[in-house]
């Protein structure tokens, strides 16, 4: 792909990522396109950092149930969606850290592994904007998800509801649901890892 059609591509996803969230915020019915969009990166970036799956997939419902709420105050500036996301997510991080410094007297438990808070410099705001394009292609990830999978993500993740709700609502055990999400989750951590082992290999 020559830097003209690469340019071409970014500026096409710009636009289309602008049609969405200017639809979600005239109607908020419309942060579910986002939310599909958006998940896998989201939750990559997190549990990156956090290096625990369960803190990640928590801190990542917690970003967009944040977003949901901010999203009518959203501007554009420029950077791509994702990095107001990756933003949230950041500050989400180092809340939790100073959280629990606190709570342990002021030290993190030494075996745990040291959290990664992104700095916010330009240096950084770049690194995330390479990431972003590189991600691109996966941005619809959850989209490709068996419907029960992707329905269980939505309902869990953006409408926040419980496990108990969400197998109450759709007739199944709460042991049932737990395994979708499972399943859900470690398929988008396949996919993602797959496509960074291509790349490299490539």
């Amino acid at each position: 792909m020559t830097g003209s059609e690469t340019g071409q591509k970014v500026r096409q996803v710009e636009a289309e990522e602008r049609r969405l969230v200017e639809a979600a915020q005239r109607d908020p019915a419309g942060f579910a396109d986002l939310y599909e969009n958006f998940f896998g990166l989201v939750y990559s970036y997190v549990v990156r950092r956090v290096h625990s799956r369960p803190e990640a997939e928590d801190l990542t419902a917690e970003v967009f149930h944040r977003a949901l709420k901010s999203l009518p105050h959203f501007k554009w500036t420029g950077a791509p969606f994702a990095a107001w996301l990756f933003r949230i997510a950041s500050n989400m991080i180092a809340d939790r850290a100073k959280r629990a410094a606190r709570e342990q007297n002021s030290s993190l438990n030494p075996r745990s592994e040291p959290i990664e808070l992104p700095s916010s410099d330009a240096r950084s705001q770049q690194t995330e904007l390479e990431h972003y394009e590189r991600s691109v292609n996966l941005l619809r990830l959850v989209k490709e998800l068996a419907e029960d999978q992707r329905r269980v993500l939505i309902m869990r993740f953006l409408e926040d509801h419980s496990l108990r709700d969400i197998a109450e609502a759709l007739g199944r055990s709460e042991g049932a649901i737990k395994q979708l999400q499972f399943r859900a989750l470690q398929s988008l951590r396949k996919e993602l890892t797959t496509e960074g082992t291509e790349k490299r290999t490539a």
